[in-house]
């Protein structure tokens, strides 16, 4: 009974994975098809590619010289709405850290969480120096947490960040992993 719940335990290992990543790639492409459901013809994959399209249309008038005035003043206003801000300002600046023009997560760096002990934690510095605390010897270093999309930023002396020379998209997948994936 002990080998089959052996056996059980090796083959769910590899079929959840594979399973939940396929599950959610369907559900995303189902999603993104039930949102031109309303069209006379059904053609599987179609939403994924008006999706990509749509987005990559949008970006091209943002880029125009037209439009951009009103890009700025829509986020002028954006920023002025009470609690709007709040959210809109934090998702840019989120989206900003991973994937815009001023990317935050570039810079791995192994940190020695205290002087007394041989602790050690992975994380991304997003601010060199705290000059606005009057702080330049602390520097702000997220951590994300494993397996979720969170994490948690802590101010730590200069002296206990080494500087990695690693791929930032290696050392997330390390630390989203929990330490599974494998370095280098």
């Amino acid at each position: 009974m002990r080998r089959l719940l052996n056996y059980f335990l090796s083959g769910f290992l590899i079929v959840a994975p594979i399973g939940l990543t396929i599950y959610i790639l369907y559900a995303l492409l189902r999603w993104l098809n039930e949102l031109f459901a309303g069209l006379s013809f059904d053609v599987p994959g179609l939403g994924l590619v008006v999706a990509v399209l749509l987005i990559t249309a949008v970006g091209f008038v943002a880029k125009s010289f037209l439009v951009r005035p009103f890009l700025i003043i829509t986020e002028r206003l954006l920023h002025r709405t009470p609690l709007v801000s709040i959210i809109y300002s934090s998702l840019k600046d989120l989206f900003d850290a991973f994937v815009g023009d001023n990317q935050k997560f570039n810079r791995p760096v192994l940190v020695r969480m205290s002087a007394t002990d041989q602790t050690f934690k992975m994380g991304f510095v997003t601010q060199p120096g705290m000059q606005a605390i009057h702080r330049d010897d602390l520097l702000a270093v997220y951590f994300p947490h494993s397996y979720n999309f969170s994490g948690e930023l802590v101010l730590v002396p200069v002296q206990n960040v080494t500087y990695l020379d690693l791929p930032s998209s290696e050392v997330m997948k390390f630390i989203v992993s929990g330490g599974v994936s494998r370095l280098g």
